[in-house]
């Protein structure tokens, strides 16, 4: 669609002139029919011999040398005549017929009858007017029909170009005439080649009245009808109409061309293919001069990189800019974009969707369904805002099961990051005994070599980033936030800024709320910085977790085990077998670890000094155990899908204080140095120990993804043992008991375990 399609070249309108050659000849005011024989009768005007014949009723006039005879308006010239009662002529030798001023047909011989009107030219027969020339060995011309026929061949010659069929005919009331039968057209431009050619005089249409193939040296065009208005430089197709011009293939019901407008339509089943190019449509229309090409119905374009369906799709050239109308669909693998209307610019690469979008990444099972989205596709860029009530929504899979999260604006993007590789290789000198090295297993310098080697290798991970307002459903977990980050880099969510987490009868909240998955399901939960867990199957009674750093690790999507870092505090209600309350245990720490098995608390371990006592139930003021800090939050809890979007699920917090430095507010800020005081996850962390310690903080995270502006938990650590998995996680369903015991637990106090028993429990 780059190029515009000459489907025509301008030579044919002299091919079509030469045709009309025939038409003075033979028809060009032609006498009537006659009504008597004087009116039939032929006259002699000259000759150098006349000899008169009378036998019978026939009268025989013989004519030699410079012979010069004449009917109404049509003059002959020849060498010797014979007439037949003045009425049937027999003509030989250099014979002329004359009509007008520009008209001469010449020809060996010729017949020619008064009474009929019919005349029959023989040999070399030349028929000639202007530059133009038709030449046949046998021309018929039938005065009363007005038909101009030949059946044995004819070649027409205009210039270089030269047009031949086996038959021909010219009806001269209609002015039309026929080239039937192997009609070739040559000219140093093109060939055409035809089973019927049609035009007519007056209005100067050519017709394809069959199979008809034009070549050039670059292009193509077959149809098996249609047509070439020559007056108005429009042609038209049809019938298996196709095009070729080097990679480039037009098929349609209709190919049509419009030279004043310099537009090329394909009309019906439309296509047009270029190497890995192909566009199909209902109708395809082409401005050479705009150099815009519209695609409407069913239209679709596709290449090597993407796959573009819609209604109505049209491409600005000048400007690479591309629009869609109608419900569209954009494959760009791994992404999928849906909307109403697209409109895009290649030079920029930015482009905007409005309408019921849908953004899919299937590479990361990630869909984002808004009312508008803008993109980039050269950076891999798409903001999303709009939608019910306002609100995008992303849709992905955890354990099996939907999670679904709303927001004031959802953001995807690219994060490119570098990596770098180290290989060692060691070489030992083959001459030395293997026996020395592997015995000792030291290698001596003197016999050994070592490589280091060092690549840099590029890579990209899919960021998410939502805010303001989050909130999160799923059928065994909810939560909400200020803003949240995600990346499939480290497969990490970080929900900041008031984050609160639900799992069936269990809260949990922080400042900072990290979850980490593996292959798509839960491995840990990360409560940084005034963790608090709470838990009530009935709420009257609530037990609680507390502690300035929570771990929760799980495996096969169950909790198993809680590693209170810091200050630890908890309450805990026990029950007896049958579910009644036997009294309240409240015990502060240093640090706990709490073992779970089928959902329920195991074993607590409690270090460094551990203070508990156990309460009576009707001796206790309750509401004086609730922890600093406690609250329950039951309103602003999403209880179903509705609620992401529900105005009063939606929850206000106190505006931030004005940072005291600049805050970087670039979406492509991608990289950010973190606090080693924050990162609250140490090496030893990673491999689940029993005992969570203080430990020195993991290298600054990269490439990870940045809370939007005024977020005070901007730079919030990220757990530094990047999982494999993708997803969200959330805890396992069906456990009231996450994270706090159901039935009495077992209680023990002991010092921090040694490395050796560490691994062991591990």
């Amino acid at each position: 669609m780059e190029e515009a399609m000459p489907l025509l070249n301008p030579k044919i309108y002299g091919i079509v002139l030469l045709l009309l050659v025939a038409a003075p000849a033979f028809g060009q005011q032609p006498a009537a029919p006659a009504q008597d024989t004087a009116k039939q009768e032929v006259e002699v005007d000259h000759a150098d011999l006349f000899e008169y014949i009378q036998s019978g009723d026939t009268v025989i006039q013989k004519l030699n040398g410079n012979v010069e005879l004449r009917q109404d308006s049509v003059y002959m010239y020849c060498d010797t005549a014979r007439i037949e009662n003045q009425t049937r002529v027999y003509a030989n030798g250099d014979v002329i017929i004359q009509q007008g001023d520009s008209l001469n047909v010449f020809s060996d011989s010729a017949v020619y009858d008064g009474a009929t009107r019919i005349a029959e030219l023989y040999g070399d027969v030349i028929l000639e007017k202007g530059d133009q020339r038709l030449f046949t060995d046998r021309l018929t011309y039938d005065l009363n029909l007005k038909l101009a026929t030949y059946d044995n061949g004819a070649t027409l010659t205009l210039d270089s170009t030269q047009l031949t069929s086996k038959k021909g005919y010219y009806y001269v009331d209609e002015r039309q005439i026929y080239f039937k039968d192997s009609v070739v057209v040559i000219d140093s431009a093109f060939t055409l080649l035809s089973d019927t050619l049609g035009f007519n005089t007056e209005t100067k249409v050519v017709d394809f009245l069959g199979p008809t193939l034009i070549d050039s040296d670059t292009t193509k065009l077959y149809c098996e009808d249609g047509f070439y208005d020559t007056e108005n430089n429009v042609a038209e197709f049809t019938k298996n109409a196709q095009y070729q011009k080097g990679d480039q293939l037009a098929l349609a019901d209709t190919i049509r061309y419009d030279g004043s407008r310099e537009v090329y339509i394909l009309r019906g089943n439309a296509i047009f293919k270029e190497n890995e190019r192909e566009a199909t449509a209902d109708v395809i229309e082409y401005s050479q001069e705009a150099d815009r090409t519209v695609l409407v119905g069913n239209a679709r374009y596709k290449d090597d990189k993407q796959d573009i369906a819609a209604d109505e799709i049209v491409y600005d050239a000048k400007q690479e800019t591309y629009s869609t109308r109608g419900r569209s669909r954009i494959s760009d693998p791994p992404q999928l974009l849906e909307a109403d209307q697209v409109d895009y610019s290649e030079e920029r690469g930015i482009g905007i969707a409005t309408g019921s979008v849908i953004w899919r990444d299937t590479s990361e099972d990630l869909t984002i369904m808004c009312d508008t989205a803008d993109y980039d596709r050269k950076a891999d860029y798409l903001k999303a805002f709009g939608g019910r009530n306002g609100r995008p929504l992303l849709i992905t899979i955890v354990d099996g099961d939907s999670l679904f999260m709303a927001s004031d604006t959802l953001l995807a993007l690219q994060d490119v990051f570098d990596t770098l590789i180290v290989e060692t290789v060691i070489t030992v000198d083959t001459l030395f005994s293997d026996s020395l090295v592997t015995d000792t297993l030291v290698i001596d310098s003197l016999i050994a070599d070592t490589l280091i080697t060092e690549t840099l290798v590029t890579d990209s991970a899919r960021l998410l980033r939502a805010y303001p307002d989050v909130r999160i459903f799923k059928t065994d977990m909810q939560a909400i936030c200020d803003s949240l980050s995600y990346s499939t880099r480290d497969s990490t969510f970080r929900l900041f800024r008031e984050p609160i987490v639900w799992a069936d009868t269990s809260q949990f909240n922080a400042d900072t709320v990290n979850i980490l998955l593996n292959k798509g399901s839960i491995d840990r939960i990360f409560l940084r910085n005034n963790a608090l867990i709470v838990n009530s199957p009935d709420e009257i009674m609530f037990n609680q977790v507390k502690g300035k750093h929570v771990t929760a690790f799980f495996k096969a999507e169950e909790l198993r085990r809680m590693a209170v870092n810091g200050n630890a505090e908890s309450v805990y209600y026990a029950l007896d077998d049958d579910g009644g309350y036997v009294g309240v245990n409240k015990t502060i720490c240093s640090e706990m670890m709490l073992y779970f098995g089928n959902n329920e608390v195991e074993k607590i371990t409690f270090f460094n000094q551990p203070k508990a006592e156990m309460l009576p139930m009707g001796q206790t003021n309750h509401s004086t155990l609730k922890l600093e800090g406690f609250f329950w939050e039951t309103q602003y809890r999403p209880d179903s899908l509705p609620d992401l979007f529900s105005p009063e699920k939606k929850r206000v917090l106190k505006a931030l204080p004005k940072p005291a430095a600049p805050v970087a507010d670039s979406l492509a800020q991608d990289s950010l140095e973190v606090p080693p005081s924050a990162m609250g996850l140490d090496e030893e962390a990673k491999e689940a120990p029993e005992r969570p310690a203080e430990a020195p903080a993991a290298p600054p995270a990269q490439g990870l993804p940045v809370p939007p502006a005024n977020s005070p938990e901007q730079g919030l650590p990220v757990p530094p043992d990047p999982a494999k998995g993708q997803g969200l996680p959330v805890p396992p369903a069906n456990s009231p008991e996450q994270g706090l015991p159901g039935t009495p637990p077992t209680v023990t106090t002991e010092q921090p375990p040694t490395p050796e028993k560490q691994n062991d429990e591990q």
